[in-house]
């Protein structure tokens, strides 16, 4: 079996496992919310909720990105996991705002009911929190071995789901031994925020990409390194960069001997093609040659 193609069964495992993980918290925590009536618990649940449509999200980005350009999409695919991040945001907002407006409102009442059952409650988050773990720990070493970058931000995601995980067995515990009851109100406006605040990085992100805003400028800088001073590279300008998705797009113009043979000056590009993916494999490398000291054609257009 060829390496891209063992990756490529890893990243969809990873896909799948995710997959499989939220559906089954899902179910879990829906059913606990329906013994508790607790508001943590509803924050958590709409959590899962948004990590199983970001987990389908992510598994189709991962098998249609994959497919190659083609004569309609000539650039490849992977601005599907732009759009399908955009759309996810707004519903993390949405789910947000209903928390939030809950949680205020039951703190407006000033004495609202304590949970039931908070021993079913505490007991299916901590199934959550033990199921999350293990999904990490295999996103981790997919992730290790082929580099997926939406993988990684699964993980990640999936990482930071124990906070609020965590956040309710506090509340149910607090509500239970202390009578607390408002804290599963507070923790739940926590809980919204944090979402809130998740949708918002992640709306931004795809966004950026959408309007093809450059790379990070530390892989700008890094590409700018390799190119500076490279066998044969005399100079190099117009180094642009735009993202889509989990793929970035990069064009160079350098700087050649003109008096070489074409033959060498394929050779000095492909080198220093293959020494930036290197770097960066996830790069889509065009580089343009020009001979040293050319003047730009007074015709030619602007960018």
């Amino acid at each position: 079996m060829s390496s891209a193609v063992s990756d490529k069964r890893l990243n969809l495992s990873a896909g799948l496992l995710s997959c499989a993980v939220a559906l089954t918290l899902v179910v879990a925590k829906l059913w606990a919310f329906q013994q508790t009536g607790s508001l943590a618990i509803a924050a958590t649940l709409a959590d899962s909720a948004m990590d199983l449509m970001m987990s389908l999200a992510a598994l189709a980005a991962i098998a249609y990105a994959a497919k190659p350009a083609d004569d309609d999409h000539n650039f490849g695919h992977t601005s599907a996991e732009d759009l399908a991040a955009l759309g996810q945001s707004l519903i993390i907002l949405a789910s947000s705002a209903v928390i939030g407006t809950a949680a205020v409102w039951r703190l407006w009442q000033g004495d609202p009911s304590l949970p039931e059952n908070e021993g079913a409650g505490i007991a299916i988050v901590t199934l959550s929190i033990v199921l999350t773990l293990g999904l990490v720990v295999w996103q981790r070493r997919v992730a290790a071995r082929t580099n997926n970058p939406v993988v990684k931000a699964d993980s990640l995601h999936y990482l930071g789901d124990l906070i609020p995980n965590v956040g309710a067995i506090l509340a149910l515990w607090a509500s239970s031994a202390l009578g607390l009851a408002q804290v599963d109100s507070v923790v739940a406006l926590g809980a919204a925020l944090l979402l809130a605040f998740g949708a918002l990085r992640i709306g931004k992100e795809a966004w950026d990409a959408l309007m093809d805003r450059q790379a990070d400028p530390e892989m700008i800088a890094g590409i700018a390194a390799i190119a500076h001073g490279f066998d044969g590279v005399h100079g190099f300008h117009d180094l642009k960069t735009r993202r889509a998705g989990s793929r970035v797009f990069v064009n160079l113009h350098i700087e050649l001997d003109g008096d070489q043979s074409l033959h060498r000056a394929h050779a000095i590009g492909a080198a220093l093609r293959r020494a930036i993916l290197h770097t960066y494999p996830g790069a889509d490398v065009l580089i343009h040659k020009d001979p040293v000291g050319v003047q730009k054609h007074p015709d030619d257009p602007s960018v």
